[in-house]
């Protein structure tokens, strides 16, 4: 929901946007792709080749299959129950302040909840250590992040999904723009004016 329009000043644009943690899975969706991610980091780069070492070809190959499905499980239910732990200590609100120019788009999570997230990445930070887990740490500190900031020149994809009122950018920096109704499309054409002419877009 979008809770300040668009307004312009000195030719930059702001806006101010609130999402629901518990009704758009955009965040969620995106903490999932990395945690994700990791595990087949981990897997390719690690677990694989010590299994086929170990037991051989077919031997290693199927014990590393049982290895990586077991491990998405259980991150599957770690990554569900952090994330609502998460959206309850945030108060269901995710609260962006959004600013873009000629060069670039940045991305401001509010001050209050920034605080609270730096508190969330820090604890995760700290358990992550002491369990050893180099996966949490990463995640930990990716979530104390409360600025983005992407420079339009750099972006190579564009993926606008109306539906859930996002709009993503990849390269320079990658990033996610929220608007609704009539401010999504001047934010899509906006963005469209300003990256690369080569820049790949797609409309979901």
């Amino acid at each position: 929901m979008q809770t300040k329009p668009i307004e312009q000043s000195g030719g930059q644009y702001a806006w101010t946007y609130e999402m629901s943690l518990f009704k758009n899975p955009s965040i969620f969706l995106l903490v999932a792709k990395v945690l994700f991610g990791v595990i087949l980091v981990l897997g390719v780069v690690i677990m694989l080749p010590i299994n086929l070492i170990t037991n051989g070809w077919a031997e290693g190959f199927r014990g590393w299959l049982i290895e990586i499905g077991i491990m998405a499980g259980l991150f599957a239910v770690l990554l569900v129950l952090g994330y609502l732990v998460y959206a309850a200590i945030m108060g269901g609100k995710y609260i962006v302040d959004f600013a873009m120019d000629e060069d670039r788009l940045v991305h401001a999570q509010i001050m209050e909840q920034a605080k609270k997230a730096s508190k969330v990445g820090t604890a995760t930070v700290i358990l992550g250590i002491l369990a050893g887990r180099p996966s949490t740490v990463g995640i930990g500190l990716t979530s104390q992040r409360s600025v983005s900031t992407t420079e339009f020149a750099r972006v190579k994809k564009v993926v606008a999904n109306r539906r859930r009122s996002v709009i993503k950018l990849y390269g320079g920096g990658a990033n996610e723009a929220y608007a609704d109704g009539a401010d999504f499309d001047f934010v899509c054409s906006y963005i469209r004016a300003h990256i690369p002419a080569d820049a790949a877009w797609i409309d979901k």
